[in-house]
């Protein structure tokens, strides 16, 4: 019996090998702590390492970890405040990922080879960005790290210890500011000389209500999904460029359904802060820990990845009224209808953005009409669109906003 991620996976895996995507790979760095290529390493420090190796496949039930050092770069992401339907409180999935701010392998030789293989020559400009970006697919991971926090309250809060891929995930009761809607920020309690993204902000969203879940890669931000140099290049050297129309789309939305509304999106926030609404950071575990990590996470397993982390906000948010959007070129109407038929209700509309030259960037199944029939089946036709230009779904979100309301 063919699982219910089949179609999309034989599709994925259809465009890595029409687009080369192996090839591609096969001759990017993937270093660990021996300078060897292969997968990143995980760093550890001290007479623990070896306990601390195994135990963080335990991941936040280890009972050994250690705590952050100058040395280590910690990220703290966007999350969003629920309440929880039996005790009437605020909680929130609190997820901070730790590294070695260090690497241990050459980071000249890295910056290397991603520049000869997006054709940059030696003298190119572009190679401090490089530089810049490449540092966390390269960074060691710290496993079986604690990190402590200090909430706007003073509340202390202790996130982990992270896992084998340096990621915590740690649900927490927050306390409710003064005011609503409203914002609240968390900064690490770390030593000096720390580095990273120490500061995030939790977004309290009320049970009812409208909220957006949305992709990014070919969205609302330019990727070139289909096509590995074209991930290399818009992830070491461009400067990043939203989709055209979908900033104005999102400001928009933001304007229908309220300020209040949370927004999901797996997305850098200084990219978020410049072009869209506040909006919780989805992270995906795999994503940064090499260099060929990160093709084969945009490119494989994408739909299961997605359908997990929308069956999480439907647990957190069961009541409010969703609109999706994603686009043509991953598995974006596949796992937008498998939640469509799941949580029957939940989601109000679906909107898919075809990416028309997906015929030069990957196959063209993708955007045939008996692809999305399918996608949607059971689905009704006027609670989907496949659009191609961003002005065409003000006016499907404004009539379904008015029919819902």
């Amino acid at each position: 019996m063919l699982s219910e991620f089949s179609i999309t996976d034989d599709m994925q895996k259809r465009t890595r090998k029409e687009c080369r995507f192996h090839e591609v790979e096969a001759d990017l760095p993937s270093y660990g702590k021996d300078g060897k290529k292969r997968s990143p390493s995980v760093s550890t420090d001290g007479v623990r390492d070896a306990a601390l190796g195994f135990t963080s496949y335990l991941g936040s039930k280890s009972p050994v970890y250690r705590n952050v050092t100058a040395e280590d770069t910690v990220w703290l992401l966007d999350n969003t405040a629920y309440k929880n339907a039996e005790t009437g409180k605020w909680e929130a999935e609190f997820v901070s990922a730790v590294f070695a701010q260090k690497p241990s392998c050459t980071v000249l030789e890295a910056v290397t080879a991603v520049a000869h293989k997006i054709g940059l020559q030696d003298n190119d400009p572009n190679y401090p960005t490089i530089e810049e970006r490449v540092l966390p697919f390269i960074q060691d991971i710290r496993p079986g790290t604690k990190v402590k926090a200090i909430q706007a309250d003073k509340t202390l809060l202790e996130l982990g210890p992270g896992g084998r891929n340096g990621i915590s995930s740690d649900v927490k009761t927050v306390l409710e500011g003064q005011g609503h809607p409203q914002i609240s920020t968390t900064t690490a309690d770390v030593p000096s000389g720390v580095n990273g993204v120490r500061e995030m902000k939790t977004f309290f969203a009320e049970p009812e209500g409208w909220s957006v879940i949305s992709d990014i890669d070919d969205t609302i931000k330019i990727t070139m999904t289909s096509d590995p140099i074209g991930i290399l290049r818009s992830t070491f050297t461009d400067t990043p460029q939203p989709c055209p129309g979908m900033p104005g789309l999102y400001q928009n939305i933001s304007s229908m359904i309220g300020p209040a509304a949370p927004l999901f999106l797996p997305v850098c926030v200084a990219f978020r802060d410049k072009f869209y609404p506040h909006g919780t950071i989805v992270l995906r575990d795999s994503s940064w820990m090499s260099i060929p990590g990160l093709l084969s996470s945009i490119t494989l397993g994408t739909e299961q990845y997605k359908t997990d982390r929308m069956k999480k906000i439907h647990e957190w948010v069961p009541k409010r009224k969703m609109i999706c959007i994603g686009d043509s070129t991953q598995a974006d109407p596949e796992s937008y209808g498998n939640i469509y038929r799941k949580f029957p209700g939940w989601v109000k509309l679906i909107l898919i953005r075809e990416v028309e030259d997906i015929a030069a960037l990957g196959i063209k199944a993708k955007n045939e009409p008996k692809r999305f029939e399918k996608a949607f089946k059971h689905v009704p036709k006027d609670r989907w669109k496949v659009f191609k230009t961003a002005e065409e779904c003000n006016g499907i979100i404004a009539k379904m906003i008015a029919e819902e309301s």
